[in-house]
């Protein structure tokens, strides 16, 4: 089964950072990766609803407009079952705590560590299906 990923960050190289990373991944079919530059286009994305669903949720906590912060917030009221994962280039405890606390499944800190992210995406995929 695909499992659908929003991947949302407003630089254009986050794009191509992840499909070079989640490549074999993707390739044999277990992730499909869809893209937004901004909090809005994210909601936007996932209001579509269009199946099969998507099951996870990473986001830069950095945006301009609707920060990571906010999209959190929304995507925990509206979607419980999107894991959501901020990842941010100023990761401090403080800002860990609250993403936490407001619903993130996780928090990682740019330089991401790809081989913990795929580890926890394929826990917290495993526990939402």
């Amino acid at each position: 089964m695909t499992t659908r990923v929003l991947m949302v960050d407003d630089e254009r190289d986050a794009r191509e950072l992840f499909r070079q990373n989640f490549r074999r991944e993707i390739r044999k079919g277990l992730y499909e990766f869809n893209f937004a530059q901004s909090g809005q286009e994210a909601l936007e994305i996932l209001r579509d609803g269009t199946p099969p669903e998507i099951l996870a949720l990473l986001s830069d906590i950095n945006m301009p407009g609707m920060s990571g912060m906010e999209l959190l917030a929304e995507g925990c009221k509206t979607w419980p079952r999107v894991g959501v994962f901020m990842i941010t280039a100023y990761g401090d405890a403080a800002t860990e705590g609250q993403a936490k606390a407001q619903g993130a499944s996780n928090f990682f800190s740019k330089p991401i560590d790809f081989p913990r992210l795929k580890e926890d995406l394929a826990r917290a995929i495993w526990v939402a299906a």
